[in-house]
């Protein structure tokens, strides 16, 4: 990020918001134009050497500071990447969810005064707010000078602070935009909208679409999908079917597969499954053969209405137009047959995809021994486990965790037990931490079950990964007062975990080792 911000601050000096921080004007405007990128986008559209480099750097998944000796290799190996090859590989890996890799590009681009276009600069406060954290996004924003602050990064920025959910700062900063005039525009007001309906504040939403019409500020279908969504989560599906008869006077070409499935989603919820299954033909009447995302909602919202022939027929079909079935296709299908308890067809689905995946995906055998464990098929669910961990390049523990929880909330202590110290075991380097979630289960269970030896057993296990802590203890003390037990030398174990002795926990602590001396 350094790198950046040297290259657009420096000298000029702007207020914001009562502080003063240096930018440049001039030195960066000056670096906003570069040459015409025809022969790329046609050299990049057949193939070529994008993804090439695309791959290589793909395959860096999440490792760090590796991306600069990437592109260098290439370079050495007489390939010289264009702007728009670099910015085509940004974009991918910032779509697949590896935003370090996109940042990286664009601080390798930087060092060597690779030109900026104005909008790049909100690509970039986002991957920095993504990977750096909000506190540097904002430190890159101060330092854009006035001709780089406008609706774009002012717009990247309240993304930032929307998907944080920092409400009051989102708001302060719309407030500062609409001083500046560039808060009007449809992506700033979804912004909040979106912000709203995550912060579960859907009677929000009706009044920043009622100020977008009186500002005359084009309804997007982005725009009325969350309109309707919000209407769905007041129980309102009148208000939701008004706003759907608003689309279709609005415009039409608006009136797309998604206005549909955002209905069909309304009605599913409110057990209108008539309703439900009208706007379900709609959406594939209007979706198109290769939407795959489209696919993915109706095999789901079909489920949602408990019409297991559709979810069948919708993923024949989406096997038929799609050569390649992807990970994600099989997890939604896996979804929506363990939400129909057909597990016929959830065991064929899962070995389809077991036979045949080139990635392995652990949330498609997480998916499978969730159901598998919920119809008390342990035994299954433990072949899928064991299978899995032959394919796995580390240890799945959070699949370990499941089946710890599992045998808790099914009252089976010493198996929970038995699944937590295999997974200890294969812990190295650190590398893992019980759930809190999980250890509230086994202090749940230690405490109805007052079982002295099992919490004694527990702690010393969560002690081998780092993750015996105050509330561990404390169930432990308080089971030993229960069972009537004592343990001399508690206190000096305590004090040798680096616990703090507090007023309750010292007063336990009197009734479990009354002989030592409790300052």
């Amino acid at each position: 990020m350094k790198n950046l911000c040297r290259l657009i601050s420096q000298s000029t000096r702007v207020p914001i918001r009562g502080r003063h921080v240096s930018t440049t004007v001039e030195n960066a405007a000056a670096k906003l134009t570069f040459p015409p990128v025809k022969a790329a986008e046609e050299k990049s559209q057949q193939g070529g050497d994008t993804q090439n480099l695309y791959r290589r750097l793909s395959a860096l998944g999440m490792k760090k500071n590796m991306v600069s000796s990437t592109i260098n290799e290439y370079i050495r190996e007489g390939k010289t990447p264009s702007k728009f090859e670099l910015d085509r590989c940004i974009t991918e890996l910032r779509k697949y969810r590896k935003p370090h890799l996109s940042l990286e590009i664009m601080e390798w681009m930087a060092k060597r005064g690779v030109t900026k276009s104005l909008r790049d600069f909100p690509m970039y406060l986002d991957l920095v707010a993504k990977t750096k954290g909000i506190e540097e996004a904002e430190k890159c924003f101060r330092g854009l000078s006035d001709s780089m602050r406008n609706q774009w990064t002012y717009g990247a920025l309240l993304n930032c602070y929307c998907t944080k959910l920092m409400e009051d700062q989102a708001l302060a900063l719309f407030e500062e935009m609409e001083e500046l005039n560039v808060a009007y525009t449809s992506v700033a007001y979804s912004n909040l909208m979106s912000l709203y309906m995550k912060l579960e504040k859907p009677e929000k939403v009706s009044p920043l679409v009622e100020d977008m019409k009186k500002r005359n500020i084009e309804l997007t279908t982005y725009i009325y999908c969350i309109w309707m969504t919000s209407c769905s989560h007041l129980d309102d599906v009148e208000g939701a079917e008004r706003v759907f008869e608003e689309v279709k006077r609005d415009s039409m070409k608006k009136c797309t597969w998604t206005i549909y499935s955002n209905l069909a989603v309304v009605y599913v919820k409110a057990g209108y499954k008539e309703k439900a299954e009208l706007a379900l033909k709609k959406v594939e009447q209007e979706m198109g053969p290769q939407n795959r995302k489209a696919y993915h909602l109706l095999i789901s919202l079909h489920a949602g209405v408990s019409n297991l022939s559709e979810v069948h027929r919708l993923w024949k079909s989406l096997k038929h137009n799609f050569e390649v079935v992807t990970n994600m296709s099989y997890l939604v299908m896996l979804q929506a047959l363990g939400k129909l308890n057909d597990l016929v067809g959830l065991k064929d689905c899962y070995e389809e995809w077991e036979s045949s995946c080139h990635s392995f995906d652990t949330r498609i055998v997480h998916s499978v021994i969730r159901n598998y464990l919920r119809h008390q098929m342990v035994e299954e669910a433990q072949a899928v486990f064991h299978r899995a961990k032959e394919r796995s390049s580390g240890h799945p523990f959070f699949l370990s965790e499941t089946f710890i929880t599992y045998f808790l909330q099914n009252n089976q202590g010493q198996q929970a037990l038995c699944c937590l110290e295999a997974a200890v075991s294969q812990v190295k380097n650190d590398e893992w931490r019980l759930k809190h979630e999980v250890i509230r289960e086994f202090i749940r269970y230690l405490e109805e079950t007052k079982d002295v030896d099992f919490g004694e057993e527990f702690c010393k296990l969560l002690k081998k990964v780092n993750s015996l802590k105050y509330a561990s203890y404390k169930s432990l003390l308080e089971t030993y007062v229960v069972a009537g037990r004592i343990a001399p030398n508690m206190l000096e174990r305590i004090e040798e975990d680096g616990i703090v002795v507090d007023s309750t926990l010292k007063h336990v602590l009197q009734r479990v080792c009354p002989e030592s001396e409790l300052s």
